[in-house]
């Protein structure tokens, strides 16, 4: 489902949480953003629009006009921080989790309460720039893609 209207933001697909905390990313946003090249990932906690959380990586993030985000927290850059515990910076939230090859997460209990979200909650994968994308909980978005269902692929 590239896109649900004209000129709207381009659509992945649907994740479902899973048993654990299990969420599976969408097969493009995985090979788009070679987002599980490096074993690890950053979560940020979403806009207020869509909640949830963007994805990147360590080596998007630092080639980023975002790199201060590392460099003002070296314990997030060197994944010293327990992995699944968001640091605030600067109003958002930032944490570091593994990620495996084929694009699957687990999130703690403690980082999915700190996300407000739940388990068999459906996310949406929105493109989001070219260095994260977002995985929407709520808001307009998700709205407008109960009227696509049938043409959004779920993982």
């Amino acid at each position: 489902m590239p896109q649900m209207n004209k000129g709207g933001k381009f659509i992945f697909g649907k994740s479902l949480i899973r048993d654990g905390g299990t969420i599976q990313f969408p097969e493009q946003a995985i090979r788009e953003y070679d987002i599980a090249s490096e074993g690890k990932i950053y979560l940020v906690t979403g806009s207020k629009n869509t909640g949830g959380f963007c994805v990147t990586r360590k080596r998007l993030l630092a080639s980023s006009k975002l790199s201060h985000i590392l460099n003002d927290n070296p314990q997030l850059r060197d994944y010293a921080s327990k992995e699944g515990n968001f640091i605030k910076y600067k109003g958002r939230g930032y944490t570091w989790v593994k990620i495996n090859e084929d694009g699957k997460i687990f999130l703690s209990a403690e980082a999915m309460q700190y996300l407000k979200l739940e388990k068999d909650m459906k996310l949406l994968s929105i493109r989001s720039s070219d260095i994260a994308f977002t995985m929407g909980a709520y808001g307009p978005l998700l709205e407008e893609s109960f009227k696509h269902d049938s043409e959004i692929k779920v993982y």
